[in-house]
């Protein structure tokens, strides 16, 4: 089983949207916070988007906030990040995470014990 896997990456206008999505078998066992992340050529992770799954309280860096929105649905154990107004500077790999305790800030990649292999998202000018 995967544990984690995220879906809905590719290629779009500056300007458009992308909605990705996580699920996996750790989202059915646990995964009480779920983070996106974001990564560039050459630099480290760095987090987008977390969300707690039990009151669906979110948190956003300054970079993404008005432009990304993290949302769970339970039922079905996935996570999304709807992305809006996309910009060439968002072109990164995505990266969904998670952990067994609940998130109370933006936090960095040693805090998420399981992740997904990443979805490549490419906003062209």
């Amino acid at each position: 089983q995967v544990q984690l896997a995220e879906s809905g990456g590719g290629s779009v206008q500056a300007g458009g949207s992308l909605r990705l999505s996580c699920a996996g078998s750790k989202l059915s066992s646990g995964g009480t916070c779920v983070a996106w992340f974001r990564q560039f050529p050459g630099e480290l992770r760095a987090g987008i988007a977390h969300i707690n799954r039990d009151d669906h309280s979110t948190f956003y860096p300054n970079s993404v906030k008005g432009r990304f929105t993290i949302s769970v649905d339970n039922a079905k154990n996935t996570v999304y990040l709807q992305m809006n107004n996309l910009k060439p500077e968002d072109t990164a790999m995505y990266y969904c995470a998670t952990r067994d305790i609940r998130c109370s800030a933006i936090y960095s990649v040693p805090a998420f014990p399981y992740w997904g292999q990443g979805t490549q998202v490419t906003v062209s000018s």
